[in-house]
């Protein structure tokens, strides 16, 4: 059983109306008002976006591989600190297998500990090597894992926290992809960090349920896509806001690296090459799957085409707006849901005192 205690939801009932500060084992290690975390997308989580998470009361992760070199990072960190007013905010670090050679993991990690960043998040190989340095720097990191095995892992080698994606989020939900619902209850009896669920979050309903079954909070990408700070075209944000959870699928899982895309034509195309080569490898699907062609997608404003992660949380995206108002919007349904418990106590009480009496 976890040792630290679940935080309470009627904690946010009695805040009493949206703008206040929820407490969990999250807003305490982020600094954050909201127990919403923004991880980082490929290509999208730029300094705007991130910046625009930390002043709606959240906290977000510029993803490093997104920028060609170092200078390119340590310019958009700089920038992201000037727009933040403040706030916190952090810098993902994907240590994904390497189909190349290059890996600038450990020239990011130095990088990032001379900018004074304060929040990593992690994902993809073991952090191990590089957690010295970060916490010899004082760095909070959060890693991100496909199960709750990686995360008792994770936690074995000394994370400060973990964030669980599930078989609905947008990305790689693993090889064995469990649900977020039951991730939420099953990693309170494995461990003792505070924990984030990941995959399908999009409504503030979930953040409640999740936090009342033991999570300190939540990791969204999907339903954010619309959020006017992303940069990427219209259009594809109109074709997000038309898509629905229904029009994702997983690929890529005859060459182990399962991934939940949007269905077009590129997505399509790779789930035929799987069905009719067996034997297929990664190299030959890389013409289709680089990230190249989400980037160009983005730039386009076209999804008809790429490999466009995309999660169940397509249920929520349904307008265009300021990310503010997105979470905004979460907050007050976070609220209604811890009120509905609060309204279930009575009714819960008496079935309990019926089922012992009997």
């Amino acid at each position: 059983m976890s040792a630290h205690p679940p935080p309470a939801a009627a904690a946010a009932v009695a805040a009493g109306s949206a703008g206040a500060r929820f407490e969990t084992a999250a807003t305490r290690l982020f600094g954050t008002r909201l127990p919403i975390v923004a991880g980082g997308l490929m290509w999208l989580a730029n300094a705007d976006y991130v910046a625009a998470a930390s002043r709606a009361g959240m906290i977000g992760f510029i993803t490093a591989a997104t920028f060609p070199d170092d200078a390119a990072l340590r310019r958009e960190i700089r920038r992201c600190r000037e727009q933040c007013e403040g706030g916190p905010f952090g810098v993902n670090v994907s240590m994904l297998p390497k189909l190349l050679e290059g890996d600038r993991t450990q020239a990011v990690v130095d990088l990032i500990i001379d900018e004074g960043v304060r929040f990593v998040e992690t994902s993809g190989r073991s952090p191990a090597p590089y957690l010295p340095a970060l916490k010899a720097a004082g760095i909070v990191v959060l890693h991100k894992v496909p199960a709750v095995r990686y995360a008792v892992k994770a936690q074995e080698i000394g994370v400060d926290a973990v964030s669980i994606v599930g078989a609905e989020c947008g990305g790689h939900p693993g090889m064995d992809p469990v649900g977020s619902l039951v991730n939420a209850a099953w990693a309170r009896e494995q461990l003792r960090i505070p924990y984030l669920i990941g995959g399908g979050i999009g409504c503030g309903s979930q953040v409640a349920a999740v936090i009342a079954m033991g999570a300190a909070g939540v990791s969204v990408g999907t339903r954010f896509l619309v959020a006017e700070e992303i940069w990427a075209g219209e259009g594809y944000k109109r074709a997000v806001i038309a898509a629905q959870p229904t029009d994702t699928m997983l690929c890529m899982t005859r060459v182990s690296n399962p991934m939940r895309v949007l269905r077009n034509a590129t997505s399509r195309q790779v789930q035929q090459l799987e069905a009719e080569r067996p034997e297929i490898g990664i190299a030959d699907l890389l013409p289709l799957v680089s990230g190249r062609h989400a980037r160009a997608a983005y730039e386009r404003g076209d999804a008809s085409s790429g490999m466009l992660s995309m999660g169940h949380a397509l249920a929520f995206t349904d307008r265009i707006e300021p990310l503010a108002a997105i979470a905004a919007r979460m907050e007050r349904e976070m609220l209604a849901a811890a009120e509905r418990l609060g309204a279930a106590r009575p009714g819960i009480a008496a079935a309990a005192v019926a089922a012992t009496a009997a």
